[in-house]
């Protein structure tokens, strides 16, 4: 027979984005919890709203599965003596592992005893099992509640615990488990009745709870679609604020609230920001995409005294508004080159110098990234157009609407340069440079942007490094890993030519530290090449191939393309014979210096076509065209000059010749990748 599960635990508002991991969490400590246990089921879920977390396991067996085990003991010689007695070693033996010495199993050589368990009860194993399964939930910031020892994120007020219809009885927190949940605080906050997990949601819903959070989510963002639509316009719903609503709300209701239309004159940002980022509150835009004076805010509660909601939720935007407002008069009164003056006195790092410092090393990095990526190619304009948005880059983090809404930095200093008539280039990087601001956030697009970008990111990561302020484990306060993850996504999405060694000694001259020059280049490569492996992993490349490309990251960009080339040769046929052939190379050449080829020293035919077959894999890479075909033929001829030709020559000069030829084929390949990294079958 099998029963489902239902376990509530419920708990205080736990903030909204704790609740998606919890969840997650929760459902594979359950899984484990039940494998480890000897307990088969149907189906692990997890439903949950900002005051309960709860799992149902569908077709849970009502015993553990029984298990036979044979555990290998002394040789026969050993466990019994001539008489078949059994001895010490075999009493003892099988006094250990339960077993009567009769039955002792002899087989091989060897004695063995087999010991049967019987699974146990379903329903007696939950009274412990559930307690730990909460204790086992990581959460960050749990606290101790009142005078109890057990900790967790917010205070524990019921559990629900049902195996069919039969109550799992445990208490923890000290709180005894049962059958009564509680409903909304304020629709219907007294204690209902669940009689099974079948019964679960239906109960809930009952009780104006939506327990679902995908049903929540859907009914959101409905509501939200159908109240803008009242408007006269769409809401602009992004994900990030959605989960947090969805996880703020246990049974939702949108309604719209509107603001003056005078507020519309600012920056679209400047109104977003307050509206989305402090009130929660999703933005209206017409059809052309311009913002309309009204908002969408999703209610913890039913329809009644809508108005009076929307009323109370427009006089606190209107504060922000109003605030928001102010600020933009103040920074108005001056240019922004004008606010970069007061740069001076804001620290950048303790011992980097100010922010002003900051944007001067910004001027010679961006100009002189900016004439890399024009290979030579620059004209004045760009250059005076990469040296005045650095210049300006940082100006706008002293003014009072970045001071006041810090998630504006960039976007207001974009939006004030255009006031001040500088060109879109530069204001169009002055917000670039941030890209990008989160995971899965757009990149910079235009090549000023992605200059001041990755300048402004070597920077921070060449200046902090310089302090001794290297990320470890989960510490990393300035941010930098996510820095030097967004410089890597930029610079493979432009297929960039820079090297990141000449970025790092553009920013060592910059701070001056010639004598650390070395060590800076291989901790920010070590840096780099670890992101550059997060990618990969995300891309679904196998480890292999990660650790065989990863050992130069000079060229960032081609990195991944070389990956993918590796994958590619693999695939083909007989591509694990290649592989190792090229592996066979780089056993021999890599122990030796190596030096010029001199073809006249040739005794073998073999050899002529074994550099025949490198020049045309050479030539083929140099060309830009596809080298799998070449770098094929380069693998056969290989093979072929290994079972014709005995390398180690009498001959001091042949010998030594052979040896360079194979050891320029092996840096050649090494440009690629170390083969020998390859895990072949």
């Amino acid at each position: 027979m099998k029963r489902d599960l239902l376990f509530e635990i419920g708990t205080e508002e736990i903030p909204a984005h704790v609740m998606p991991h919890l969840l997650e969490d929760l459902a594979q400590l359950a899984e484990t919890m039940l494998k480890e246990h000897r307990l088969s089921y149907e189906k692990v879920r997890t439903l949950g709203t900002p005051r309960r977390a709860a799992l149902i396991v569908t077709g849970l067996a009502e015993r553990q599965e029984d298990v036979n085990t044979e555990t290998r003991g002394p040789s026969v010689a050993i466990a019994f003596d001539a008489d078949g007695n059994p001895t010490k070693a075999g009493a003892g033996f099988a006094r250990g592992q339960g077993v009567d010495p009769s039955a002792l199993i002899q087989r091989d050589g060897y004695v063995y005893a087999s010991v049967h368990e019987g699974g146990a009860a379903t329903a007696e194993l939950l009274t412990s099992l559930l307690p730990d399964l909460v204790r086992a939930i990581p959460l960050p910031n749990s606290m101790r509640w009142g005078d109890l020892d057990f900790r967790f994120i917010r205070p524990i007020r019921w559990f629900v615990a049902l195996y069919g219809t039969e109550i799992v009885p445990f208490t923890l927190a000290g709180v005894t488990s049962g059958n009564h949940s509680r409903g909304h605080r304020t629709l219907a906050p007294a204690d209902f009745v669940i009689t099974s997990a079948e019964d679960y949601e239906a109960a809930c819903e009952k009780a104006y709870i939506i327990v679902d959070p995908e049903r929540r989510r859907a009914m959101i963002c409905e509501q939200i679609t159908e109240t803008a639509k009242a408007c006269g316009g769409t809401a602009e719903i992004t994900p990030d604020l959605l989960e947090e609503v969805l996880y703020l709300v246990e049974y939702p209701t949108a309604l719209s609230g509107s603001f003056e239309e005078k507020y519309l004159a600012l920056p679209a940002e400047a109104v977003i920001t307050p509206m989305r980022d402090h009130q929660r509150y999703f933005p209206v835009k017409a059809a052309d995409g311009s913002l309309l004076p009204a908002f969408i805010t999703v209610r913890n509660g039913g329809k009644a005294h809508l108005d009076v909601v929307a009323h109370g939720n427009e006089r606190v935007l209107r504060a922000r508004l109003a605030d928001a407002q102010f600020f933009f008069d103040e920074d108005r009164k001056k240019s922004l080159a004008e606010h970069r003056e007061k740069l001076k006195t804001v620290v950048f790092q303790r011992g980097l110098g100010s922010m002003y410092e900051k944007t001067e090393r910004l001027m010679a990095l961006t100009t002189a990234i900016v004439e890399e990526m024009a290979a030579g190619d620059t004209d004045d304009a760009a250059l005076t157009d990469a040296r005045r948005a650095a210049e300006l880059s940082k100006a706008d983090l002293v003014t009072g609407m970045v001071t006041e809404f810090t998630e504006l930095q960039g976007i207001m200093g974009r939006e004030y340069a255009l006031l001040d008539g500088e060109s879109p280039a530069v204001a169009r990087a002055i917000d670039e440079q941030y890209m990008p601001r989160f995971a899965g956030d757009e990149l910079p697009q235009t090549p000023l942007g992605v200059a001041l970008s990755a300048a402004d990111k070597i920077d921070n990561i060449v200046g902090t490094f310089s302090q001794g302020r290297i990320p470890t484990g989960s510490q990393d306060p300035f941010g930098l890993r996510r820095q030097a993850l967004g410089l890597v996504l930029m610079l493979i999405e432009q297929e960039s030519t820079m090297l990141l060694s000449d970025l790092v000694d553009e920013a060592c001259d910059l701070y001056d530290l010639e004598e650390f020059r070395d060590k800076m280049q291989v901790y920010v490569a070590d840096f780099i090449r670890l992101r550059l492996k997060n990618v990969l992993s995300e891309r679904g490349v196998r480890y292999d191939v990660q650790e065989a490309v990863l050992g130069d990251v000079d060229l960032v960009a081609d990195v991944p393309v070389r990956a993918a080339y590796v994958e590619r040769l693999l695939a083909s046929e007989g591509g694990e014979a290649l592989v190792q052939s090229f592996v066979r190379v780089g056993n021999i050449a890599r122990s030796v210096t190596g030096g010029t080829v001199d073809p006249a020293l040739f005794k073998a035919e073999e050899e002529g076509a074994l550099l025949s077959a490198y020049q045309a894999a050479a030539a083929a890479r140099a060309e830009g065209e596809d080298t799998l075909p070449a770098e094929q033929a380069l693998g056969r001829a290989i093979d072929t000059f290994f079972d014709a030709v005995m390398v180690m020559d009498k001959d001091a000069r042949v010998k030594e010749n052979r040896l360079s030829l194979l050891k320029m084929i092996d840096d050649d390949l090494l440009e690629t990748a170390d083969y020998s990294k390859i895990v072949l079958n």
